[in-house]
């Protein structure tokens, strides 16, 4: 805690602290963006080699996604206890430790120890979102949108550049004796420990721990209302946990249901692996590309109005992806850009929701319930996918995703009409 005092008599506003805090969790979010690709990458591919089977390919996800939603409820607890610091490294190392288990049950050949191995893993993709709300804690309201975007595009670094190291890592690991799929997770091991180090040393001060010591300070600073009692540090602000939750979990759901059939949609049409590797590919791109400016809309516009706008963004992609011919690769291309964009709309601007209406003293535990919802809610879109299209087809998987985001929008209409004046409304901030 002395570090963060004397940061407030030398930083009053917090500025300083919250540039250096944004330069610290873009480099940490750069390495662990490149752990996240592993599992992306090969974990369905181990899975099928070490059981001889396709039945299980989608379990490394699943359980990954497990992982993640667990994590989410750990790191959300340790950092509201003891600071961002300490929740964000545990959570990078219990990603990394996940990674060497994966790769210990590559050389063991133990289907088992993989599965567990890969549940512990998941931690890496739960902290690496969390760190998002890290990058808004000392920011203004005015700012916060535009701090997190710029934690969120960091992710991209690393995530272009892990599945191109795929190749190499298998080299690495080939001469190394162990198995060559188990590769990338060497890369995912390093990532993520090193990330740990990184926020362990440079992170400081802790972002939330300053925030709360600066709002503490203006508290104190404040006169006392007309019954001579100090001013309560937060007001209510309506049902933006709620509304903020709603926007974000929706967002997963249709992103992951839309995003994880079309690759078998576009086999079932005669589409190779390249064609379908591109399409994701330009899709993730969109998830994380636009961030600073989703976040600088968000902060111009109102954290309703971008809301709404992923919404009907999703309900596009959904459109043009159930008229897309199946053999029209750049119809699809455009309806998975237009999927990522609309996701991306929805995480910045639920993330700055939920962060506006959060006080200090809980916010970090409520961030972590939260995530957990979105983890849900994406293990949930998957899973659901794959029997609608096997019922309906994909062009009404897509159709009626894009239907389902659209109740976004009045969800933040309700919301913006319930909400005090000028906070989150459909108007500058």
């Amino acid at each position: 805690m002395a570090t963060s005092v004397s940061a407030q008599i030398d930083d009053p506003s917090g500025s300083q602290a919250q540039r250096r805090t944004l330069f610290v969790l873009v480099a940490a979010q750069a390495l662990s963006g490149a752990g996240l690709a592993a599992g992306v990458t090969v974990g369905a591919l181990l899975a099928q080699d070490m059981l001889s089977s396709t039945s299980l390919a989608g379990l490394p996800s699943a359980l990954g996604t497990a992982g993640s939603a667990l994590a989410a409820v750990a790191v959300g607890r340790i950092s509201q206890a003891r600071g961002r610091r300490p929740g964000l490294v545990a959570g990078y190392l219990t990603g990394a430790i996940g990674s060497v288990g994966v790769i210990a049950a590559a050389v063991a050949g133990n289907p088992i120890l993989l599965f567990v191995a890969l549940f512990v893993y998941g931690a890496g993709t739960s902290t690496n979102l969390q760190a998002r709300y890290a990058g808004a804690d000392l920011a203004g309201p005015e700012h916060r949108a535009r701090a997190v975007s710029t934690v969120l595009v960091a992710t991209t670094l690393g995530g272009v550049v892990g599945p191109n190291l795929t190749a190499p890592t298998s080299d690495l690991a080939h001469a190394l004796g162990i198995p060559h799929l188990a590769g990338p997770f060497l890369l995912a091991a390093a990532a993520y420990a090193l990330a740990a180090v990184v926020l362990a040393i440079w992170l400081r001060p802790d972002p939330l721990l300053l925030a709360r010591t600066l709002e503490a300070g203006r508290i104190a600073a404040q006169p006392d209302d007309a019954d001579g009692l100090p001013r309560r540090a937060v007001e209510r602000r309506g049902s933006g946990v709620l509304v903020g939750a709603v926007v974000m979990v929706l967002t997963q759901f249709v992103m992951v249901a839309i995003m994880t059939m079309t690759p078998v949609h576009m086999r079932d049409h005669g589409h190779g692996t390249a064609a379908a590797g591109l399409v994701i590919a330009i899709h993730i791109g969109a998830m994380y590309l636009p961030s600073p400016l989703t976040g600088w809309l968000v902060d111009r516009y109102g954290r309703f109005t971008i809301a709404a706008v992923s919404g009907l963004t999703l309900l596009g992609a959904g459109i043009v992806a159930a008229c897309a011919p199946g053999d029209s690769v750049a119809l699809l291309t455009a309806a998975l850009a237009l999927l990522g964009l609309g996701w991306n709309f929805g995480l910045v601007a639920g993330t700055a929701i939920i962060t506006d209406a959060v006080p200090l003293a809980t916010r970090a535990k409520t961030q972590g319930l939260v995530d957990v919802t979105i983890a849900i809610a994406g293990a949930a879109g998957g899973m659901a996918s794959g029997l609608v299209v096997a019922a309906a087809g994909y062009p009404r998987l897509a159709i009626g995703g894009g239907i389902l985001a659209l109740a976004i929008v009045p969800a933040v209409v309700a919301a913006a009409r319930k909400s005090p004046p000028g906070w989150a409304v459909f108007h500058k901030q």
